[in-house]
């Protein structure tokens, strides 16, 4: 049975149809206006009947980026879109009519979504336990336990970006200070590197150079660039992104034990730049070290694919 899966995005909605082996068999992309939640549901609904016209679907995964309740049909809060309980579910299957009768439609987190996706057919093959961290702007989480994704009570299980790691810390967008995301993420990359544009000019000249001489223009991947060509600084700034990750995956280590830490979002590309010094993280940090295994640390393996593949798999199965 062909599914479809659905990410949307504060800027986009990214769909396709997914068969039962995790394949994307067709594929779609809209942009979207963030400040108009009619337009973004439109787009879902536009998007849904376009790839329904070709393929036989019985079921719809919408993966949304925000806190999903545990009734997998409503969103209860996102940052990026004016969505605050919103039935979105119930909305999608009004707009659709006909065309979801006898479709399964289901609303998920877009981290879940993903951390499914590499759990089923990307790097999380073959294990039971498994830990996905997805970094971009934000540090989002998704945690598998003996095969079924965590979520908790409420729906909201797995926002480990929003624990709280350095009191009086730095403000985050979810109205506390100090979260993990604040100093594991590609936002707190690009931070740290415009400071130190700032704070040290001299060692900081191809950061500069690549933002085109302007501190304001400078992005995750160009600080990836240049450590990948060598900078100093650019591999400071690197290793310490990767030893927050690390550290942090040792404290929900301590909780869940996965045998797998699962590492996505664009930060990502910079691979083993990232990946070593992550690794050295959580092994400092972990408790009872020496006297445990040591769970593995990964890349994820399905790319901007995974929130379609997971939104669309856990609607068909789970």
């Amino acid at each position: 049975m062909y599914a479809v899966g659905v990410d949307i995005g504060g800027t986009k909605i990214a769909a396709g149809v997914v068969d039962e082996d995790g394949r994307i068999v067709a594929k779609l992309r809209r942009k979207t206006d963030a400040s108009d939640s009619a337009s973004v549901e439109h787009g879902v609904v536009e998007v849904c009947r376009e790839l329904a016209a070709d393929h036989e679907i019985g079921a719809i995964g919408l993966a949304a980026p925000g806190y999903v309740g545990a009734d997998q049909a409503t969103v209860l809060f996102t940052p990026n879109l004016p969505w605050r309980d919103h039935p979105l579910r119930a909305n999608v299957q009004r707009q659709l009519g006909s065309l979801a009768d006898g479709v399964r439609i289901v609303v998920e987190n877009d981290a879940n979504a993903a951390g499914w996706a590499e759990f089923r057919f990307g790097a999380g093959r073959g294990v039971r336990d498994m830990l996905l961290l997805t970094i971009g702007t934000g540090l989002g989480g998704a945690i598998v336990i003996d095969g079924r994704l965590l979520r908790g009570w409420a729906g909201v299980a797995a926002e480990v970006g929003h624990m709280r790691v350095v009191p009086d810390g730095h403000a985050c967008g979810c109205g506390h200070d100090g979260c993990w995301e604040q100093y594991a993420s590609g936002r707190a990359l690009v931070r740290e590197a415009k400071a130190a544009l700032v704070n040290d000019p001299d060692r900081a000249t191809r950061l500069l150079e690549l933002a085109g001489g302007d501190p304001n223009h400078l992005k995750g991947p160009q600080v990836t660039k240049a450590a990948r060509e060598g900078d100093p600084l650019a591999l400071e700034l690197l290793t310490t992104l990767g030893r927050w990750i690390g550290e942090g995956a040792a404290s929900v280590a301590a909780i869940v034990d996965p045998a797998l830490v699962v590492i996505g979002g664009g930060v990502a590309d910079a691979g083993e730049l990232l990946l070593k010094p992550a690794r050295e993280g959580f092994e400092n940090q972990l408790s009872a070290r020496g006297h445990r295994p040591v769970a593995e640390i990964a890349v994820a393996s399905l790319g901007n694919e995974a929130g379609i593949v997971g939104a669309a798999d856990l609607a068909r199965t789970v």
